[in-house]
């Protein structure tokens, strides 16, 4: 811990004694990722100044996507956004089933797999319909135009599984006339290909975006093989002034193989996965009044081997599983008089599936064969008063077919004496329903699991400084929650029952420092109190990175340190290690870029799945053009 401090206290430092010096430098008008009052979407359903948000909520933009020359998204989440951890087991694909890894926690909430944070794309839910969880390898960079993290419950707003928060993926879009093309293109270590096609049209009132990406690793281990092919495609249209449609699809299917721990090794534990997500949005933006009506489809078809240990014998049978969401989500916002703004909202999802074992044979055994519903309405009260207060109210009724109704409040408050200062404090109350899977599919099961629940309670400051190049912001939260479900011996057997409890406390700050137009230093950290230790939180997370871009050159590094990280809860077992990275980036000319990527530069040992080393000193290089 105390090096963490000592770390930290250094980083913020070195922020504040190169902001004293730059003070002497001309003024420059420079834009700064964390500005508060940026507007953001993912805390209000519709465009709000984050001023007026008392939710804690970070903001990674496409241009720091863009620099991490990275397939998935969740690593660049990892190191920019405190609090926020996902586990990995190698150098490309996160898998599912047994020895999966891309668990998501936020606080210490979330679980592996993923059932406490909620991932949105373009603000409607997105988990599998029969388990429950986010699959991580669905999530590519290429798809992101920039994404929101709301740190903390969002139930109000979102219902189920955003107990944790909500990492609300916003797609790319054209914003102006023109057409845009970009080819990505990497090699490196163990045999590692990264591909990527992008294409933005905008005519008039008509826009287009088109993805495809290719990406396959030997991995670090044997048989530890990943190979993945996406699409996104996504149509737009300018109806008026005040309302526009549009329409995606986004496909994702990969093939991942497990080779088990270091020291109980699997074979032939092999999964071919496809994921699709469908929708189509109707939007309207008055001066007075704004909002939509989306419609939203997610299904999935999942073919796993679960494989056999050493001495045994290749099963005879292969999991099978189809699972769907569909769903409609309604939001319209008033400015009913000045500083005022309320939110109406309905939500409906139909989710579930169908799993079963094929066998060699020809003959299928089912294993469950169903679906839930889920309906909601929710109001959202914003009232600004005297110039420098606002304050948040809201409600949601939610009802879901099998866990019955409950009833989710949120209050909030923000103050900002100061153009350049905020200060924020909110309670909100966060639940999951249980999944299908822990109710009905494989022991433990137990169908009379109740939803689990917490409440958070978070004060925050904020502050801008020269000119708006110094940005930081630091918070303290306290979540108490109970009725979580847990596995536990029961009349000899394990049962999953409602009998845990979370505890938590702690602190996140981050800051960023704008130079100069070409360099910038970004640092965060977050620590953590748990009174029950929970898998993949870590206690201490701290990270600190530097860039510098200008026209024909660019480098970035940065490090993270990971202390008090539970991969192991019997026996208690924790991980502490640095990671430090590093890009360097060439452009020949303006249309081309050449990079090379370093990951682990350090080559440490370590592990987030117990008995999943994970690579040491990995080297990327590629090529980014732009026509």
């Amino acid at each position: 811990m105390n090096k963490i401090l000592i770390g930290s206290i250094f980083g913020f430092t070195l922020i504040s004694g190169i902001a004293q010096n730059s003070m002497l430098m001309a003024n420059t008008a420079i834009s700064d990722s964390l500005l508060i009052s940026e507007v953001v979407v993912t805390g209000a359903r519709s465009e709000v100044d984050l001023r007026h948000l008392p939710l804690s909520v970070s903001i990674v933009d496409n241009n720091q996507i863009e620099k991490r020359y990275e397939q998935s998204l969740l690593p660049v989440l990892t190191e920019l956004v405190p609090g926020l951890f996902t586990t990995s087991r190698g150098v490309m694909g996160y898998g599912v089933s047994t020895g999966a890894a891309g668990g998501i926690s936020m606080r210490g909430v979330g679980g592996s797999p993923t059932t406490g944070m909620l991932i949105l794309i373009d603000s409607h839910p997105q988990y599998m319909g029969l388990m429950g969880h986010s699959i991580a390898d669905a999530y590519q960079s290429m798809i992101a135009e920039k994404v929101e993290i709301v740190r903390g419950p969002s139930s109000m707003l979102y219902g189920s599984n955003a107990m944790g928060g909500v990492i609300n993926i916003l797609t790319k879009k054209q914003k102006n006339d023109g057409v845009n093309t970009n080819l990505k293109v990497g090699y490196g270590s163990y045999n590692t290909l990264t591909t990527e096609f992008s294409n933005r049209v905008r005519k008039n009132k008509f826009s287009s975006v088109i993805t495809g990406s290719y990406n396959r690793s030997d991995g670090h281990r044997e048989n530890m093989d990943f190979e993945q092919y996406g699409g996104y495609a996504k149509l737009g249209y300018d109806i008026t002034e005040n309302w526009n449609v549009f329409t995606d699809l986004s496909l994702t299917h990969f093939n991942a193989s497990n080779p088990g721990t270091d020291i109980n090794p699997i074979f032939d534990n092999d999964s071919q996965i496809t994921r699709g997500v469908a929708s189509v949005a109707i939007e309207n933006n008055y001066e007075l009044s704004s909002g939509a009506i989306k419609l939203f489809y997610n299904w999935g078809r999942h073919k796993i081997d679960d494989g056999f240990n050493e001495g045994g014998s290749p099963r005879d049978y292969l999991f099978n599983s189809t699972d769907k969401m569909y769903g409609i989500n309604w939001y319209q916002g008033f400015n009913l008089f000045s500083g005022n703004r309320i939110t109406f909202g309905f939500d409906y999802q139909n989710f579930g599936g169908h799993a079963w074992n094929a066998f060699n044979d020809g003959t299928n055994t089912d294993i469950i064969d169903k679906t839930e519903d889920n309906i909601a309405g929710y109001i959202d009260i914003r009232q600004n008063l005297a110039s420098f207060i606002t304050l948040n109210a809201g409600v949601r009724f939610d009802h879901h077919s099998v866990s019955g109704s409950h009833w989710i409040p949120q209050f909030g408050v923000s103050l900002y004496p100061l153009q350049t200062s905020e200060i924020k404090i909110i309670a909100s109350r966060g639940f999951r329903n249980p999944t299908i899977r822990e109710m009905y599919m494989f022991p433990p099961q137990n169908p009379d699991l109740k939803p689990e629940s917490l409440w958070n309670y978070e004060f925050s400051f904020s502050q801008r400084l020269l000119d708006n190049k110094l940005s930081y912001s630091v918070n303290a939260f306290y979540i108490k929650g109970d009725n979580i479900i847990r596995v536990m011996p029961v009349n000899g057997r394990p049962l999953n029952v409602n009998t845990g409890d979370i505890e938590n406390w702690g602190a996140e700050l981050s800051a960023s420092y704008q130079l100069s137009t070409a360099f910038s230093i970004l640092t965060n950290y977050s620590w953590l109190h748990m009174e029950t230790p929970v898998l993949a939180a870590p206690e201490h997370k701290f990270y600190c990175g530097v860039n510098y871009d200008s026209k024909w050159f660019g480098v970035s590094t940065g490090a993270q340190y990971i202390d008090g990280l539970y991969t192991s809860l019997s026996p208690v077992e924790q991980e502490n290690f640095l990671l430090w990275n590093a890009i360097l980036k060439v452009k020949p000319t303006k249309k081309i870029e050449l990079y090379v990527k370093g990951e682990n530069l350090l080559n440490k040992k370590y592990e987030i799945n117990t008995g999943f080393p994970m690579p040491g000193t990995t080297v990327m290089g590629g090529i980014n053009m732009n026509f």
